[in-house]
């Protein structure tokens, strides 16, 4: 391709957008069909839990050698080898026939879609200037919020006509489609030698070392991962089992819910060029803004079945404050090493994902069978959580202080 032909910066995030879009659909899609496969298959708490996270265990498991490929090989080739293995996957979800079947189909869905967000987020760390950065990266997660749209009420129609294992069908051949877009518009291998591209042994211990990384670790994991479990599970489950809700309806407060997320990160791609600009960075913005959800989700669980979608949308919405500590730690490192930052961040986002989806799974199945009732359940399980968040938060503080305006130490 000569210069004159390059693809424009709206070319390259379309077709990233809708790999993205794909991606949030599959990681939400359970939460819809929980219902579903509780009554057609019989799955507990615990299994819908475990098949849940599998997507995120299969996701977690590529970020590292993923991060090393992105950096080497460009985002266009790894994403396309990747997605590859998420048709597969889909087509392996269509055809199972027991729970086995569906975890590692899901898990083979993670892999193949794992370099959904990192590949753009890579690509953008080395064509748009910084404001832009922050921009693409906010409007990608819209994307994402999109396709956690899609995943609600779309997906509820779609099982009218269809199946959920014609929809896993559908799915498949969506994906097929977004490699073609990847194809054409994404960008390949960085310039530069290939020691620069491969980088050194040592350079995965010398992000997890870096004092912003250090301190944004825990909230990755529980004020991240949490966000992420809820959306795109346990909040689906709360509004049957806890409000009272039929399927239908959960699925039209998931709607609700994934909508104020798309919302709230287009307005985030709109205000945080501009917060940069008056020396407002991702630092202060988690000191201050991770108070909202950590005084939201009490309230949640005070009112019990009283917490409906829309208070549900509001926390997730407040969450959202701790979107900006993954591109903020990719922008610490040199572009050359953007992939790996990225994907050990991420890493540690999937993995707190998988274990607070299995977990809360675990522990209300384990508070019913201690006598408590399915409310109570859901509320110890979740209270639990929020107090490892409140921790996080807390450790970043203290790695943070309010004394340093601009950055971790």
């Amino acid at each position: 391709m000569t210069p004159s032909r390059q693809p424009g910066p709206v070319a390259i995030f379309l077709a990233f957008a809708l790999a993205y879009f794909l991606s949030a659909l599959l990681r939400a899609v359970t939460a819809t069909l929980a219902p579903v496969f509780g009554s057609e298959l019989g799955l507990s708490a615990g299994d819908l839990g475990l098949l849940a996270g599998a997507y995120f265990l299969g996701f977690a498991a590529m970020q590292l050698p993923l991060g090393a490929a992105l950096d080497r090989f460009g985002p266009r080739r790894a994403l396309l080898v990747l997605l590859s293995a998420a048709v597969l996957g889909c087509v392996g979800f269509a055809l199972a026939q027991g729970l086995t079947s569906l975890v590692l189909s899901r898990a083979l869905i993670g892999v193949g879609v794992s370099a959904c967000l990192m590949a753009p987020l890579t690509a953008y760390r080395r064509l748009f200037a910084p404001a832009l950065q922050m921009r693409a990266n906010s409007w990608m997660l819209m994307a994402g919020s999109l396709g956690m749209v899609a995943s609600t009420v779309p997906v509820q129609w779609a099982l009218t006509v269809l199946s959920w294992r014609g929809l896993f069908w559908v799915l498949a051949g969506a994906l097929l489609v977004a490699m073609v877009a990847i194809g054409r518009f994404a960008p390949g291998p960085a310039r530069g030698t290939p020691e620069e591209r491969a980088g050194g042994s040592g350079r995965y211990r010398d992000i997890v070392r870096h004092p912003l990384f250090v301190a944004s670790a825990p909230l990755g994991f529980f004020n991240y991962g949490g966000m992420v479990a809820i959306q795109a599970l346990w909040a689906g489950p709360w509004l049957t089992e806890i409000g009272g809700a039929s399927a239908k309806q959960a699925a039209e407060g998931l709607f609700v819910i994934n909508g104020a997320m798309l919302l709230a990160f287009f307005v985030w791609g709109l205000l945080l060029p501009r917060l940069a600009a008056r020396g407002i960075d991702a630092p202060w913005l988690l000191r201050r803004g991770l108070v909202l959800p950590l005084a939201i989700l009490p309230l949640n669980l005070a009112l019990g079945e009283a917490a409906g979608a829309m208070l549900w949308a509001l926390w997730c919405v407040a969450c959202t404050f701790v979107a900006v500590s993954q591109p903020a730690v990719g922008a610490a490192f040199p572009a050359a090493q953007a992939g790996r930052a990225l994907s050990a961040f991420n890493l540690v986002i999937f993995l707190g994902v998988f274990s607070v989806q299995w977990g809360l799974g675990l522990a209300i199945d384990g508070f019913r069978a201690s006598g408590a009732s399915t409310s109570e359940a859901y509320r110890w399980a979740f209270a639990a959580f929020w107090a490892c968040s409140l921790l996080s938060w807390l450790w970043f503080l203290r790695k943070c202080p309010r004394s340093e305006p601009a950055s971790c130490p």
